[in-house]
């Protein structure tokens, strides 16, 4: 089968393509808007970029207002955000934060939400939410903006990351070595389903 994609609608490829590139993993987005509420969202367009400077990206499409999504909105504004690596167990909670909600509501005072705890992020001025086992307190970068749709592509910078002690531990070389079966780190698929690890194996590359 051969898809041509110039005769597909942006319906059919996004849900082509997000059943094919597969699994992906999740941005979940804390940042902060004007009035100093707290929002929270996922995303799945999302990758490392680069190591210097540590450089991350996700991608903000619209709400259907036809308003950019709150995670972008706010990033602009603030300059700050954290984006936390959400485990299995969180994924009704991950899903439920993904409602679509004004500007001045948090999604954090959602029924299933409100049982996250905000800790203290040390060297930034949001918190994390503490069931994270990673998070990166990040600064805005650059924002890009592309497509028909449009989306905004956001680029940011990892200033200091969370690492929990039952996840990592500091091997001899000085490089911190993430168990990724204890991370359990919620992937994302195509439509309502998503995926965790059930294996870890190695393939070491050519020397």
């Amino acid at each position: 089968m051969i898809l041509d994609f110039a005769k597909l609608s942006p319906n059919q490829i996004y849900h082509t393509l997000t059943q094919t590139i597969v699994p992906r993993p999740i941005a979940w987005v804390l940042s902060k808007n004007a009035q100093d509420t707290l929002n929270l969202a996922p995303f799945s367009y999302f990758t490392a970029i680069s190591s210097n400077p540590a450089i991350l990206m996700y991608a903000v499409g619209k709400k259907p207002t036809g308003e950019y999504k709150d995670s972008a909105t706010n990033v602009e504004l603030n300059q700050e955000l954290v984006i936390h690596i959400a485990d299995t167990s969180l994924a009704a909670v991950v899903t439920e934060s993904a409602s679509s909600l004004p500007n001045d509501e948090s999604e954090l005072q959602l029924a299933n939400l409100t049982h996250l705890n905000l800790v203290e992020f040390t060297g930034s001025s949001l918190p994390r939410i503490e069931q994270c086992k990673i998070a990166f307190a990040c600064k805005l970068h650059k924002v890009v903006e592309m497509g028909e749709l449009p989306m905004k592509l956001m680029f940011v910078e990892v200033t200091r990351a969370y690492l929990d002690p039952q996840v990592a531990t500091l091997s001899e070389d000085g490089r911190h070595k993430i168990d990724a079966l204890a991370l359990d780190p919620l992937a994302r698929l195509g439509g309502a389903e998503y995926a965790n690890l059930a294996s870890v194996f190695k393939s070491e590359r050519p020397k």
